[in-house]
């Protein structure tokens, strides 16, 4: 089954060619190192470990900033919930 990932979730629009392009491509939309992660199109299901991503109509900041309304978003708990045990949640399992 394929996932969705955050922009088609959240509707942010800041994925490539989004209504939203003034503010830039999303880190979590933009090809990357973290393709694939959770079954995901570049960051799209990992945005929660990008610094810059779009959350609540705002850019946020840094990772450590933004963890904490990350962990209260219906998408974040969307994710573990359909990946199970195999869930990467961070960077370090990540391996990159």
């Amino acid at each position: 089954m394929k996932r969705k990932n955050c922009w088609e979730v959240m509707k942010c629009g800041r994925e490539p060619d989004g209504k939203n392009k003034d503010l830039g491509v999303c880190p979590a939309a933009a090809p990357g190192k973290y393709d694939g992660i959770n079954n995901g199109k570049n960051g799209g299901r990992f945005c929660w470990n990008l610094a810059g991503s779009f959350c609540k109509g705002v850019i946020q900041g840094s990772v450590a900033k933004k963890m904490k309304n990350c962990r209260d978003c219906g998408f974040y708990m969307s994710v573990h919930k359909d990946e199970g045990e195999q869930v990467v949640l961070t960077t370090d399992q990540a391996g990159k």
